[in-house]
């Protein structure tokens, strides 16, 4: 009997387990905070880090964007980064929406943001 090519039947469920768990921790998201944000109970997500339970692959895909990696990269298939790109999932979904602003709104923004950049720098240089 062969296996569907999208047949999970050979992969290592435990590999899944793991690495979800590692990538959660480099990001510094605790299991709540990521079963809020996929609308889902923590102990669900606790038994997927376990290895108990595995979720559906459109929450698979989900996990992917939230954690900023691959499919491949949380499946254990290739190294995941070290590090996310933003840490803040609201300010991650927020960035995902600034390519699509006018060139004007843009810049504007960027103005924003590097006045509150530059300002904590100060603060920083300050307080020491």
């Amino acid at each position: 009997m062969n296996a569907s090519p999208f047949s999970l039947g050979c992969f290592d469920m435990s590999v899944f387990a793991e690495r979800l768990r590692l990538l959660r921790s480099a990001r510094q998201i605790t299991q709540a905070r990521l079963a809020e944000l996929l609308e889902i109970n923590p102990r669900v997500y606790n038994r997927w880090e376990r290895g108990l339970a595995t979720p559906q692959f459109d929450t698979v895909v989900r996990i992917a964007d939230i954690l900023q990696v691959t499919l491949d990269e949380l499946a254990g298939r290739t190294p995941a980064p070290a590090e996310p790109k933003i840490h803040n999932q609201e300010l991650l979904s927020l960035y995902q929406q600034v390519d699509s602003l006018p060139d004007a709104e843009q810049q504007a923004l960027i103005l924003v943001i590097d006045s509150f950049v530059r300002k904590t720098q100060v603060q920083k240089v300050m307080n020491r």
